[in-house]
């Protein structure tokens, strides 16, 4: 796979940040990758999936990974070297991974990344690099988020932005333990979220948390805020409902008893079981990754610019 010997560092291209900006500091630059440590694995990375995330560390920069910073999450490729004590995995093998972005060695977007193995799995068939790339992220979003609601069988579940990735994640593993779902959706896009598993789909705009009450008027259970409604969503969940935000939540007074449960994914990237409940999901049919668009390193940029825009459905996909 590599013409470096065993237990050797070695250079890669990465996406780089020079700091917090616009596109203007996104950089491809070489960086050397060190061999994997103890419970690791070195990954030749074929494909690194753009999240939104990527657009808030070039933003924002990180305080755990000084400039140049190496973005990315989701990754998909071959094991190139393995550390001492890992026997799950083998050199060669096509695997999925998550990775802490925010972290001194930097994220996926690499030609080569040394992730715990517990962050991999194999993946899933019949999959390109760039479709296999999508899962991980999204999926564990997902799944915390569900663990966090708690809720039981029969139970409600409302589902903000309801045809995003997220969002369809999200359907498919509540409509598999049995939760009542409704999400929101524009027209066109109604019949797809159904399909995910929304009991009820109501009009994507201002007048979403009044169309919950009116399909559930005692609210919801709980309710994942994938399109960042924030407090405007709050009239939608019943009194003592959990609140679920994905994206940073700074903490402030809470009406009715509502309950604020932030989804911090990071915790849960080496939740090595959930990793493979995805990897089923995607192999019976019921998750169906889905890339927006294939880009090289260089044309990172570009791809920044239509995830800004908005609107983009699926995932956003550098290729190495």
């Amino acid at each position: 796979m590599t013409d470096v010997e065993p237990g050797q560092a070695l250079t890669a291209r990465a996406v780089a940040f020079n700091g917090p900006g616009g596109v203007e500091v996104i950089r491809v630059i070489d960086r050397e990758v060190p061999p994997p440590a103890e419970g690791q694995v070195r990954i030749a990375v074929r494909a690194a999936a753009i999240n939104p995330t990527d657009i808030l560390l070039r933003q924002m920069g990180s305080a755990d990974q000084p400039p140049p910073a190496v973005p990315g999450v989701d990754a998909a490729g071959t094991i190139e070297s393995i550390g001492p004590g890992v026997s799950r995995l083998s050199v060669g093998q096509k695997v999925v991974a998550v990775v802490k972005a925010h972290r001194p060695e930097g994220g996926a977007q690499s030609q080569y990344i040394v992730v715990p193995a517990a962050s991999v799995i194999p993946m899933p068939h019949d999959l390109s690099f760039a479709e296999a790339c999508t899962i991980s992220m999204n999926g564990l979003t997902a799944l915390r988020s569900l663990e966090l609601a708690g809720l039981r069988q029969g139970q409600s579940l409302a589902i903000s932005g309801g045809a995003g990735l997220l969002a369809q994640y999200a359907s498919v593993i509540a409509k598999e333990r049995g939760l009542r779902i409704i999400a929101d959706a524009k027209p066109e896009e109604a019949e797809p979220v159904r399909s995910y598993g929304a009991e009820v789909v109501v009009d994507r705009g201002p007048g979403f948390a009044e169309a919950v009450r009116r399909e559930f008027p005692g609210g919801v259970d709980a309710l994942i805020d994938t399109a960042v409604l924030k407090e405007k969503a709050f009239p939608a969940i019943r009194d003592g409902g959990v609140y679920l935000p994905v994206r940073r939540w700074k903490e402030r007074p809470v009406e009715r008893g509502i309950i604020v449960k932030p989804v911090l994914v990071y915790d849960v990237f080496e939740r090595t079981e959930w990793l493979e409940e995805l990897r089923r999901l995607t192999e019976t049919g019921k998750i169906v990754p889905r890339v927006a668009g294939e880009y090289a390193p260089e044309q990172t940029g570009a791809a920044h610019a239509v995830q800004e825009a908005g609107g983009v459905r699926g995932r956003l996909v550098i290729l190495f």
